[in-house]
């Protein structure tokens, strides 16, 4: 669901930014949007069923926040007296899909038409001092729901039927001033819960907001207490961060509040120290510019963006740089090595952060694998050695043309002009040899079978080995006919045996 789909909100929100511009009441304003939301069918169809079973119920949070904003999505959020099962009545006989994953904590979700449905029991949760679990507890009323939650600006509802907007915290002011503030005192909020803290940076890095001073003080204030929330949540919230439109907005207040140095401390860690006498480019200023511009450069992709494993690896190319840094007596500074290093200390962090394997192990290899290319100078690479960086590559090759071009940050226009057509003939090349030799499906001109009758043996480790000496002359030679391959197999062979 988009803006598209309620083309009145647009232009709504635009005389709604000039009435707030020229200090006026938003009222007419924002009564007139949440009266033609209240008109869509199903949002109305809610507000009916829970009204004749008895019950209030209210669109909340975040849907109210985004339809203001134009960009409504298929999921929305709910919230009533009415218990789970209570819940499960009012939808029944109606919705497409129900599940109630979420019971313990008092959501019921269904499917209805395309959009997807979450309805809560009003809740008050809270953390205790040592728990990395909130405590669920119910709430008696709107009111004191919306006040438990995370920001002013998610704190705003539409009661239903009837479409009465509720702001008790003046989340619609800060949406027009792009302000992220809490209901109440942050320091409370966070101490309710210490993910908030990260749901800020996340949210400013959505929306492009400015945090509050006072919630950015009780963040750096609070930082520790983000270590008792679980990886699985952090990580989350670092995924909505980095795939963002502005990640850069909230990993800088990550690293500014301390907030980094916990979740994700390679990336502050990259802030090395500089003097008069050793010379190297700003690592973290210039890992923010490449993530910046490989997001720019995701249309190259087969699948667009946002592209997570891209975005991380950008995020994290230079991660071990600090661990490899050497000062040289000309005054220059090395890093050797940091590419092999530095996929080791992604592997760590992403698995302390229960990323699947599948993501840390593509993120590892771009890492390891961003520096190959500074090996190829002026295109001095023989064939061979354009294979083998499709081969090394493999299924992350154009996520790692990407990278590679966005590690170009150089403010040299003719050094830059110069890497740009280097890695052009680099990919032209590539495109060459594959459509010449199928260069995707990189394999030894035998196979398995082939293999074991060429040489009379069965199959074991010794056909493995075989099939590795082929793929490497597949890498020398390009493709071979079978008799050359036999040829050279037999040859291999021979000297094996003496």
């Amino acid at each position: 669901m988009n803006a598209n789909r309620w083309p009145w909100l647009r232009p709504l929100l635009i005389q709604w930014c000039i009435v707030s511009n020229q200090q006026r009441s938003l009222s007419d304003v924002q009564h007139t949007a949440m009266r033609e939301l209240v008109k869509a069918p199903v949002i109305d169809q809610v507000g009916a069923r829970f009204s004749q079973a008895g019950f209030d119920i209210a669109l909340v949070g975040g849907s109210v926040r985004d339809a203001l904003l134009g960009r409504l999505r298929v999921d929305l959020d709910f919230t009533t007296p009415a218990r789970p099962d209570e819940i499960e009545g009012c939808l029944a006989g109606w919705v497409d899909a129900r599940w109630d994953v979420g019971r313990e904590f008092g959501t019921i979700g269904a499917r209805v038409g395309g959009l997807e449905l979450e309805i809560t029991t009003y809740r008050s949760d809270a953390y205790r001092p040592a728990s990395r679990k909130p405590e669920v507890r119910f709430g008696d009323s709107l009111e004191g729901d919306l006040a438990r939650r995370d920001f002013a600006v998610n704190s705003m509802a539409l009661a239903l039927p009837g479409g009465r907007f509720i702001d008790p915290f003046g989340g619609l002011q800060d949406l027009a001033d792009g302000r992220l503030r809490t209901p109440g005192a942050p320091e409370d909020s966070f101490t309710d819960d210490p993910l908030r803290m990260l749901r800020a940076a996340r949210i400013a890095a959505q929306l492009d907001f400015v945090v509050a001073p006072e919630v950015v003080a009780a963040m750096r204030g609070m930082a520790d207490r983000i270590e008792i929330v679980s990886a699985e949540r952090v990580r989350d919230e670092l995924v909505k961060l980095v795939l963002a439109p502005q990640p850069r907005v909230g990993l800088t207040l990550l690293v500014q509040t301390g907030l980094a140095d916990r979740v994700l401390p390679e990336l502050p860690a990259l802030r090395l120290e500089r003097d008069e006498h050793h010379r190297h480019k700003d690592v973290y200023e210039h890992t923010l510019t490449v993530l910046e511009q490989s997001i720019a450069l995701e249309s190259r992709l087969p699948d667009g963006g946002p592209d997570l494993v891209t975005r991380l690896a950008a995020l994290l190319h230079d991660v071990g740089k600090p661990a490899t840094r050497r000062f040289a007596g000309d005054g220059s500074v090395t890093f050797h090595h940091h590419d092999v290093v530095g996929a080791k200390l992604v592997k760590k962090r992403m698995r302390a952060l229960r990323f699947s394997g599948s993501e840390v192990d593509a993120v590892a290899r771009l890492v390891e694998l961003h520096l190959r290319f500074h090996g190829y100078g002026s295109g001095e690479w023989t064939d061979s050695a354009v294979r083998r960086y499709v081969r090394d590559a493999g299924p992350f090759l154009e996520r790692l043309h990407v990278l590679t071009r966005a590690d170009c940050t150089t403010r040299n226009r003719r050094k830059a002009e110069r890497l740009r057509r280097t890695y052009d003939d680099l990919e032209a090349r590539i495109g060459r040899l594959a459509v010449e030799e199928e260069l995707a499906a990189m394999r030894p001109d035998l196979d398995g079978g082939q293999i074991m009758a060429t040489l009379g043996i069965p199959p074991g480790p010794l056909v493995g080995e075989a099939y590795r000496f082929l793929l490497e002359l597949r890498m020398d030679e390009g493709p071979v006919d079978e008799d050359r391959a036999r040829e050279a197999l037999l040859a291999w062979w021979a000297t094996r045996q003496q």
